[in-house]
């Protein structure tokens, strides 16, 4: 019979191991390669709405993020630097602000930061449903040209990769 402390150090590292192992899981391509990106509405800050179909014909990040989300504020220059860099060549950006997060904030954010891309408020929260359950921010799905997911993140992408990744889906057609 082995003693406390033997089985305590064997449930730490398989306790390890499963962190290791959804992170891993996490930061790897969508299963079976591409698939269609859900049929959204994304409502914008003007009021205006736009659907996944929109994205048809572009490289999009779809970006789900708060206010209140430390990382995401954090990862959000890097977010502009990278919409500016590949937008003239086809690539956009749309960031949706998650049910909870209060439209005020949402819009507040978007102009003071002067955020260059489109910026949609997931007030009933089906968008976020739509995309697989999203809860955790920042959420961020990589969408090629025909509309399928190509990649998913979740936290702060490795931005290098990324810029490859972007920059191979911009080079199909």
């Amino acid at each position: 019979m082995e003693d406390n402390s033997a089985m305590a150090g064997k449930l730490k590292y398989a306790l390890g191991a499963v962190v290791v192992a959804v992170a891993a899981a996490a930061a790897v391509f969508v299963a079976g390669g591409a698939s269609a990106a859900p049929e959204s509405t994304f409502v914008l800050l003007d009021g205006s709405k736009k659907t996944t179909a929109d994205l048809k014909g572009k490289v999009t990040l779809v970006n789900f993020w708060a206010t209140s989300c430390v990382t995401c504020v954090a990862e959000m220059p890097k977010m502009v630097a990278t919409y500016n860099k590949y937008h003239g060549q086809g690539y956009q950006h749309m960031a949706v602000a998650m049910s909870y997060d209060p439209p005020s904030y949402v819009v507040n954010y978007a102009e003071t930061r002067k955020l260059p891309f489109q910026v949609a408020i997931d007030n009933t929260g089906k968008v976020a449903k739509a995309w697989g359950e999203v809860q955790l921010t920042p959420t961020s799905y990589v969408v090629n040209k025909k509309g399928e997911i190509v990649k998913r993140y979740v936290g702060e992408p490795d931005f290098a990769e990324l810029h490859k990744l972007i920059e191979k889906l911009l080079a199909e057609t």
